[in-house]
């Protein structure tokens, strides 16, 4: 009995006394390696390449330009899209009727804007069921909105294909609002004064062409929105009398908001009950801030031309003037 215990504790002592080596070999090799790595470390100090700087400027024209530090927000009035719509594709029945994208200085307090025109042809991204991208199409901007839930999906496929049509340039935010909202916000400025500049006979009879009116109610979206039943129908005469309304409204805006304090808070408010953001409300009201207290330089568009297509018109931006407008909007001469 004693002999086999003997025997039993000598094979236990082997067995550790080969861990142990095993051990240390592994300790040995890891501590080898390490002072390799080490050595040549040391031996390729002073050897160390330099990072070349990136080169962030592009050249137009003849000269250097750099991209200006700005913010960007996107501002569509959705309307209901009365087309077809693909039941086995992610989306929905509301057209972004009105885009318009701002541009944010904050360097040089600064603020411009781009009226889009809705029937810009453009590729827009189809999404799934399950909301992932599926496959693209060639069709006018209004019908972006249209692929996926109605809310942030929707807003982010048409800043995606905002993007496209501007070669590339990042859009941050986004604001989608119903058009309904129109009358609400136009009575919360005490109505916009314009000058008309189409002839509504038929669609709204106390709209005079060349008479100045002060809109109210329901006579701002009839006047922001109308285009079929008018003398021209197509989306030029509806996006000038558009920019007319946005520069008028923003002077009324800027005014409410120097004379009261809580003037963008009950803006927000009211636009909560049709909007759809990525933004928080105090980032909204910022924005609005911006808008209305910064020089607000202009409200550019993108020239083109309008082609009859198979169902709807169609409108080809002139690359030349697009690429000019962006190094305008987006980029400033290195000095």
């Amino acid at each position: 009995m004693s002999s086999h215990k003997t025997h039993s504790d000598k094979k236990i002592k082997r067995k550790k006394l080969l861990r142990t080596i095993c051990f240390l070999l592994v300790v040995v090799i890891v501590v080898s390696l390490a002072l390799l790595i080490l050595q040549k470390w040391e031996n390729q100090q002073g050897n160390t390449p330099v990072a070349t700087p990136v080169d962030n400027t592009i050249t137009y024209k003849g000269e250097k330009y750099i991209k200006k530090n700005v913010e960007t927000m996107l501002f569509l009035g959705l309307d209901k899209y009365e087309g077809e719509i693909d039941n086995n594709s992610y989306n929905n029945d509301q057209q972004s009727d009105f885009l318009m994208l701002f541009v944010i200085d904050n360097k040089n307090s600064t603020c411009s804007a781009l009226h889009i025109n809705r029937d810009t042809m453009a590729e827009i991204s189809v999404l799934g069921l399950a909301g992932e991208k599926v496959g693209s199409v060639n069709k006018q901007l209004a019908l972006a909105h249209t692929y996926g839930d109605g809310g942030m999906k929707s807003c982010r496929n048409t800043a995606e294909a905002v993007s496209k049509v501007l070669g590339g340039v990042e859009i941050h935010d986004y604001i989608s609002v119903t058009m309904d909202a129109v009358p609400s916000l136009n009575d919360l400025v005490g109505g916009v004064e314009v000058t008309v500049l189409d002839d509504f006979t038929g669609v709204d009879d106390t709209l005079i062409k060349g008479e100045t009116v002060t809109l109210m109610g329901e006579q701002s979206i009839t006047y922001v929105r109308s285009r079929y039943g008018m003398e021209d129908s197509s989306n030029n005469n509806r996006m000038e009398r558009q920019r007319q309304y946005m520069d008028a409204f923003i002077d009324r805006a800027s005014q409410c908001v120097e004379a009261d304090e809580e003037f963008l808070f009950d803006a927000v408010e009211v636009l909560s009950e049709y909007m759809v953001s990525n933004c928080s409300v105090p980032e909204l009201e910022r924005f609005f801030e911006n808008v209305s207290t910064f020089d607000f330089t202009d409200i550019r568009y993108l020239e083109g031309e309008y082609i009859k297509g198979e169902s709807y018109m169609e409108f080809y931006p002139d690359e030349s003037s697009t690429e000019e407008i962006i190094m305008n909007m987006f980029y400033e001469v290195v000095r």
